[in-house]
């Protein structure tokens, strides 16, 4: 087993996956749990449509892809939640407009220019040879900004998030904190479309919060829960990815998906042994 880590770890492809998937895994639980309870768990979806999109046009372009796509992404999150906000379009309506609109605008792009290549799968599939080095420090940046500004505004996004009526009316500015949780899920899901692909990051925001919800009541523990299950399945997909020469993205999203099956199972048994 420790010879079978070590040969994993020899690799840098496989380093510099294992970093920013740790990290990006992180960001996403600890953000998904939130997302979920507000019903905003499509949004990931969503904003990773309008990131493939936007990726799309950045590489016809040849400009820098990650640089391009992180403001464009976070724009459109802005404009998701003003468009839910303002109730003329309801906020799933919102999100498969915007979604579709970008992703079609990507297709049309790619199908224009240079042609479906190996880049364009990368993005669309994920790919763990996809990372740059550039790429992982733009990446590590990014998410440590995104734990940090997490945990430092914990208490409020806790408010915001069970009862934004209240929180408003005790003075938190519920808007600025929508905005915030919105900007930091834009960039986590640009982070992790390297490596999951645009079709699949948004599983990382859903499963962990999901599964933990399945035997925790509480905001914290699902929280810490969701962390750690989120890590873990990241690194048990990885390791299947490499152990059984699979895509990455899928492998891990089967991994999660086991894991919420275990934890729902443990719940209902939880459930009938509790005395009525």
């Amino acid at each position: 087993m420790l010879e079978w880590i070590a040969e994993l770890l020899s690799y840098p492809f496989m380093v510099r996956a294992l970093v920013v998937g740790v990290l990006v895994s992180l960001c996403s639980a600890l953000l998904g749990v939130s997302l979920v309870l507000k019903r905003y768990s499509m949004i990931g979806d969503g904003l990773s449509h309008v990131g493939f999109g936007s990726l799309a046009v950045a590489m016809a372009f040849g400009l820098a892809p990650l640089q391009v796509t992180i403001p464009v992404v976070v724009l459109a999150a802005f404009l998701l939640l003003r468009l839910s906000e303002s109730g003329r379009i309801k906020g799933d309506a919102a999100v498969a407009l915007i979604s579709t609109s970008a992703l079609a605008l990507g297709v049309l792009t790619i199908s224009i220019t240079t042609g479906m290549n190996t880049d364009v799968c990368n993005y669309m599939f994920g790919s763990i040879l996809a990372m740059s080095t550039s790429d992982v420090r733009l990446s590590i940046l990014l998410s440590a900004a995104v734990l940090i500004l997490f945990a430092f505004f914990y208490h409020r996004l806790f408010a915001v998030t069970f009862d934004e009526s209240f929180s408003r009316a005790t003075g938190i500015h519920a808007g600025v904190y929508n905005m915030l949780l919105a900007t930091l899920t834009a960039v986590t899901v640009v982070l992790g479309m390297r490596m999951m692909g645009a079709m699949l990051i948004s599983s990382l925001i859903i499963f962990p919060a999901l599964t933990a919800m399945r035997v925790c009541k509480r905001f914290l523990p699902v929280v810490l829960v969701s962390a750690t299950l989120s890590v873990v399945c990241f690194v048990i997909g990885l390791g299947l990815s490499y152990a059984l020469s699979t895509a990455t993205g899928a492998s891990i999203v089967a991994v999660n998906l086991f894991a919420f099956l275990l934890f729902s199972l443990i719940g209902a048994v939880g459930k009938r042994r509790k005395p009525a």
